[in-house]
């Protein structure tokens, strides 16, 4: 396991602007009723831990390279042991996938330390 990962350092909640991003995003996915019900879900969620590769293969998304510049804040962010806000998903179950309704580039930033980090997270189901 790569240092940095060892010390990655976590806000023991989301980011008050955590929820509108994930509601922005998923009202271009759902419904807007059915994506305001999930946001509210997702605020009462309890964090949860799942492994950044696990994340990424229920997601089905790929990897932002370091080039990308919010991949990049965020590796700056862990190198300096800034702690991070849990990141938020949807078990999007009607079509297979884990939805990253917010915090992608901090998934992306995390994985590229280790792929097996934990990730603190909180999960909701549509």
């Amino acid at each position: 396991m790569n240092k940095a990962a060892q010390k990655i350092q976590w806000l023991g909640e989301c980011e008050p602007h955590n929820f509108p991003a994930a509601l922005s995003y998923l009202t271009l996915i759902y419904p807007p009723a059915i994506a305001k019900g999930i946001v509210l879900k997702l605020r009462a969620a309890r964090v949860v831990e799942f492994k950044a590769k696990d994340i990424f293969r229920a997601s089905a998304q790929s990897l932002l390279g370091v080039s990308n510049s919010h991949v990049e804040r965020d590796r700056k962010k862990i190198k300096r042991g800034e702690p991070l806000s849990p990141i938020l998903l949807v078990r999007d179950t009607a079509n297979g996938k884990v939805v990253i309704a917010d915090g992608y580039h901090r998934l992306c930033a995390l994985y590229t330390f280790d792929e097996d980090a934990l990730i603190r997270c909180k999960i909701s189901d549509r």
